[in-house]
């Protein structure tokens, strides 16, 4: 995983990449957050959905309500960017529509959309 830090409008955010897999259950997550957080000082954080687990976005298994709520209780901004159209889970929808009225989790379909809302916020 590398983190590379972009400054948009005076907002630091990281734009995590990696080859495969970088968050594959909730300690990955918690990882994350600690390199990005004190190795470069920033809370905020753009993921493509390539680099996380597709259980994640099978709601059942409950991964995604753990990592994300990890996210919220360290007060880590994070925006996930990809085609999220390939699922046809209503409760998947639902869970990115509710997700992108708050204000921790965001879901956007492309990178530049991603930090765009995080620099907003």
């Amino acid at each position: 995983m590398e983190a590379r830090i972009t400054k948009v409008e005076g907002t630091d955010i990281a734009r995590v990449e990696g080859s495969g897999v970088v968050i594959g259950e909730v300690q990955d997550a918690l990882d994350l957050m600690a390199t990005v957080r004190y190795h470069h000082g920033c809370d905020k954080a753009v993921l493509d959905k390539a680099t996380i687990t597709e259980d994640f976005f099978q709601l059942r298994t409950g991964l995604a309500g753990e990592i994300l709520q990890k996210f919220t209780n360290y007060g880590f901004v994070v925006a996930i960017f990809g085609d999220f159209s390939v699922y046809e889970s209503k409760a998947l929808r639902d869970f990115i529509y509710e997700s992108n009225q708050g204000r921790q989790v965001y879901f956007a379909p492309d990178q530049q959309s991603a930090v765009e809302r995080l620099q907003n916020r």
